[in-house]
């Protein structure tokens, strides 16, 4: 996968916020049975300030759901459904797309076919550096082409990549306006989707207001159905625990709350749209001159955790443990740790592999101690530390001398990406909900070349991967899988629970796709 966003800028992208694709999502349903609400005012709940509403930025893509639409869609249950494409069709290396007549831009401009591949082009041009583009763009450079008589878009790819439909299909696509001039759609929005930015507040609240005419949503979806709502307004709300009061008290009409106060939300009539993450990822540094470049260290290291007493720990309560490195409902999602993971004796493990326990009850071999510097970051969650804390803890009873460090977000990023000075990373998994996502944090090159950050070399991963990229769409799970499976017996990350945020709404139901995006055709206002 040679075309890359610098790494530093596609980490912050991924570290910071997950990037969800496609996968299976929920509908919110809730007890209420009042009648709909006609052109009325929905108001939502975002975690932080919205620095930007370029849809190919870091900041953009999960507000482009409003004003954008691409070229296929994802419904609640996963399957891919018409977007701006009445139909389309994709092998490993080209990618066809059909659209719909009629569609309109939202300065009143029919869209073409040209036009849409103007935008591919530009999200997908390296010299752009659109991390948000990129992160959701297939991994390999592509070329696309448009015939304006027939309405068909195409893409042909440098090399095979099994995911188009997914990957090019799902990109918000920009109007000829926006990409005229680019720096206008950090304030303003360029698209054909459903709703327009009419008002944008520093620090929010920023409004949508709805397109009359649009008849050109997911699986034809229109503006004109009862109950949806006129104006969109989304305020800047941190903390869960404030988002669960508005709800409550009714300061707002949907928000994501994850933790504890989604107990005191449970049986109050809200809509409920449960979305499935996995808490904390372990990384372990494998470049040359660190002690866990050696595989056998690693395995009993990973043999010594308490997986559940770690998910617990996660979760803030009674855990799973994570099984697999994709939440669950990301394609080719399997229970793949607990068959894999290492579960030797990790005392034994540790003399086989030349590790003995020194009269002061530290771990040395040829006279040297193992020492270990762990980091985390609270930023990336409240219980990540916790967790770091019960690993550390574990090691230490085998005798490793474990240095734990809190950073900030930045810090991590630069330990991680910048200076390398890490052995064990508890930081947060991505989220991609397909499997492609993760292999340049489990190949290629290392920083600044890549994302490889913890210099993770497994020929049989490779080997995999560069199979499974040659199967299209799903037909690779089981290669996908056994892909994963070698990182796992390898003991090259560890995931620790599996865990659910939910998405409520008061007055309101809604649908949502992998990661908890709502889709915006689909909320309905209630009395």
């Amino acid at each position: 996968m040679p075309r890359r966003t610098p790494p530093v800028a596609l980490a912050a992208t991924v570290t910071a916020a997950a990037v969800a694709l496609t996968g299976c999502g929920n509908v919110a349903r809730s007890s209420t049975s009042t009648p709909l609400v006609d052109r009325g005012t929905v108001r939502i709940a975002a975690a932080s300030e919205i620095a930007s509403f370029d849809p190919y930025t870091a900041f953009g893509t999960g507000p482009a759901r409003y004003a954008y639409d691409s070229l296929v869609d994802v419904s609640a249950d996963g399957t891919l459904v018409s977007g701006l494409a009445s139909s389309w069709e994709a092998t490993t290396t080209t990618a066809t797309f059909t659209l719909r007549p009629g569609i309109t831009c939202s300065d009143g401009t029919p869209l073409t076919a040209t036009a849409v591949a103007r935008a591919l082009t530009y999200a997908g041009d390296p010299a752009n550096q659109l991390a948000g583009a990129q992160a959701v763009l297939p991994g390999v450079p592509y070329t696309a082409s448009a015939d304006d008589s027939t309405g068909t878009v195409s893409a042909t790819t440098a090399a095979p990549f099994p995911f188009l439909t997914r990957t090019l299909g799902l990109l918000p696509i920009v109007c000829p306006a926006g990409l005229d001039r680019p720096r206008s759609l950090d304030r303003a929005t360029r698209g054909t989707g459903p709703y327009v930015l009419t008002r944008y507040t520093p620090g929010g609240p920023y409004e949508f207001t709805v397109r009359d005419g649009y008849t050109w949503g997911p699986a034809g979806a229109t503006t004109a159905e009862s109950g949806l709502p006129a104006r969109i307004v989304v305020s800047v709300v941190p903390q869960a625990s404030t988002a669960a009061n508005l709800l409550l008290t009714g300061g707002v009409d949907i928000a994501t709350v994850n933790g504890p106060d989604r107990t005191r939300l449970t049986g109050r009539g809200l809509a409920a749209a449960d979305v499935a993450t996995v808490v904390g990822l372990t990384f372990f540094n494998q470049r040359p001159g660190h002690p866990l470049a050696d595989p056998a260290l690693r395995r009993a290291l990973v043999s010594a955790l308490d997986r559940q007493g770690l998910a617990n720990v996660a979760v803030g309560g009674t855990g799973t443990p994570a099984t697999d490195f994709g939440a669950q409902g990301s394609v080719c999602h399997a229970d793949l740790a607990a068959a894999n993971l290492p579960a030797q004796d990790a005392t034994e493990a540790l003399r086989a592999a030349g590790w003995a326990r020194a009269a002061e009850g530290r771990l040395t071999r040829d006279g040297r101690p193992l020492r270990l510097r762990l980091i985390t970051s609270p930023d990336l969650g409240p219980t990540l530390s916790p967790v770091a804390e019960l690993i550390a803890r574990s090691w230490t009873e085998l005798g490793v001398d474990v240095e734990l460090v809190t950073e900030s977000l930045p810090a991590l990023v630069n330990a991680m990406y910048q200076t390398g000075d890490f052995d064990v990373v508890v930081g947060t998994s991505p989220g991609f909900a397909l499997p492609v996502g993760f292999v340049p944090f489990f190949s290629g090159p290392p920083p600044a070349q890549g994302l490889n950050f913890a210099g993770v070399v497994n020929p049989e991963y490779d080997s995999l991967v560069a199979r499974a990229l040659r199967e299209t769409d799903a037909e690779g799970c089981a290669t996908w899988n056994r892909a994963a499976a070698v990182l796992f017996r390898s003991a090259d990350a560890l995931p620790i629970a599996d865990d659910w945020s939910t998405v409520y709404g008061r007055r309101t139901t809604f649908a949502t796709t992998f990661g908890g995006q709502i889709i915006p055709t689909s909320i309905r206002l209630h009395r």
